[in-house]
């Protein structure tokens, strides 16, 4: 026998209330810690309060110094991502065509995913500098490796009977990649944006903590050496703000491209 839900429970479970929620969970958050920090439960040199890094969020603003940081680690982030997705995603498709290659490569990709790519960052900025180009090359030594491991992952995926189907019809190799492998494979490539994005912006920051004029990593870094807390936390929160607006940016890009691909059909029952 099903039961009605009552009108609570169905605004929780619509857009309205869960967008709701997550704004209370923000609201009481900063008011327990600034209330915490007045009572003298949390240390403002070692924590900070809210009521400080607005302070110093409406300063940067004035000054424009936020829009400036946030731009250019944008930057940065995005034309690494870009690159490195390209590179690493026609590398991981390319592995299709030899399976001995493939065999061969496997355990290089494999060593070279195992190292932390911020140990690479003194060497990047040895050969290529302190400019934008470190930057750039840092992120794409992050991205471009995760871009080829889930598009060659996605080629091994792809449809076997569907491939045996084109090859009996006088398919060439050609063919089959153009018309099955990479078609199947672009809902996964697409997907997992979600997290190289992420990686673009470590990166980027990662090398403006090394040397850099400019940046949210610069502004970060700066900040802790002068134990401005307050400041700190200015740029988490902004690395925040533009790691939430990719992510999304490239939800609503997968939606475009693959409108099929829903969540509505997730295998999840409602209980």
């Amino acid at each position: 026998m099903n039961s009605k839900p009552s009108l609570l429970s169905s605004w929780l479970n619509s857009g309205t209330g869960k967008s709701f929620i997550q704004l209370l969970s923000v609201v009481l958050f900063f008011a327990a810690w600034q209330l915490g920090a007045e009572l003298g439960f949390i240390s403002e040199f070692l924590v900070g309060t809210p009521a400080g890094i607005w302070k110093c969020f409406v300063a940067s603003v004035l000054n424009y110094s936020i829009f400036i940081d946030t731009g250019y680690t944008l930057w940065e982030a995005l034309l690494g991502f870009v690159i490195g997705t390209i590179i690493g995603t026609a590398l991981g498709l390319s592995l299709w065509y030899s399976k001995w290659a493939a065999q061969i490569t496997e355990p290089f990709i494999v060593a070279i995913n195992s190292v932390p790519k911020i140990a690479l960052a003194p060497i990047i900025l040895l050969w290529f500098g302190t400019g934008l180009g470190a930057k750039v090359v840092l992120v794409v030594s992050m991205t471009a490796i995760i871009a080829l491991i889930a598009a060659h992952q996605a080629t091994k995926d792809a449809d076997k009977d569907l491939q045996s189907l084109l090859f009996s019809m006088g398919g060439n190799k050609h063919q089959i990649f153009f018309e099955v492998i990479a078609p199947s494979s672009m809902p996964v490539i697409v997907s997992n944006f979600r997290i190289n994005v992420g990686f673009g912006l470590v990166g980027a920051v990662v090398g403006e903590f090394i040397s850099s004029k400019a940046g949210l990593g610069h502004m970060i870094y700066n900040a802790s050496s002068l134990y401005e807390l307050n400041s700190v936390w200015v740029g988490l929160f902004m690395l925040m703000i533009v790691g939430f607006f990719l992510y999304h940016a490239i939800d609503a890009l997968e939606k475009w491209m693959f409108p099929w691909r829903s969540d509505n059909g997730r295998t999840q029952i409602r209980m």
